[in-house]
């Protein structure tokens, strides 16, 4: 229970904060407890910080099954855009490990940088698994054109980090705006042109 409520606690700070704003002390003391205590369930900070880290990829990874048992029957579209829309509202996370994951990628602690940049794409890994499967049964079916599925799969990670990045941008409604019409262009792009 003490690492729960530790790991939650760390979590928020750092979301809140950043790695190199949070110190120990403060972790401790919101979880009621002295910062040595903190030693018998961590190594130090980095430890606590990879803990977390790992937590939000399984995060993620519990998602996307989640995800494609929801899509499972829908058409290949109906099955991208449902991923899409899902990453638009929460990009596969909650909010407060979204916070620490992009805090973590985009400011990451120098010492942790290089760790962090070699655990990252396990995060991706089951999401990409599901979209290969997709894009392959869209070219089995004739619906998607026959391009190497590497490229369809960095088009759609480009996807889904633009629109996260322009939800920060833009009023709601505008940025709903946008998305119909980015994914209007993006489907036509991938698809065989007797599809459109």
């Amino acid at each position: 229970m003490t690492i729960t409520k530790i790991k939650a606690a760390a979590l928020r700070l750092f979301a809140l904060k950043g790695y190199e704003a949070t110190p120990l002390s403060e972790i401790a003391k919101e979880v009621g407890i002295k910062t040595p205590s903190l030693y018998a369930h961590f190594k130090g900070k980095e430890d606590l910080f990879l803990a977390i880290f790992e937590d939000v990829i399984q995060e993620h990874f519990d998602h996307v099954t989640e995800l494609a048992t929801l899509i499972a029957e829908m058409s290949v579209h109906d099955k991208l855009y449902t991923i899409l829309q899902d990453a638009c509202q929460t990009y596969l996370l909650s909010e407060e490990s979204i916070t620490f994951l992009k805090r973590a990628m985009l400011f990451p602690p120098e010492s942790l940088q290089q760790e962090l940049q070699r655990r990252f794409p396990q995060s991706e890994a089951a999401l990409s698994e599901v979209l290969r499967d997709i894009f392959e049964k869209g070219m089995r079916e004739g619906i998607i054109r026959h391009v190497q599925v590497e490229e369809l799969l960095a088009s759609f990670y480009c996807l889904l980090d633009g629109t996260f990045i322009q939800q920060h941008y833009y009023a709601r409604t505008d940025f709903e705006r946008r998305i119909q019409s980015i994914w209007r262009l993006y489907w036509q792009g991938i698809i065989v042109q007797h599809q459109e």
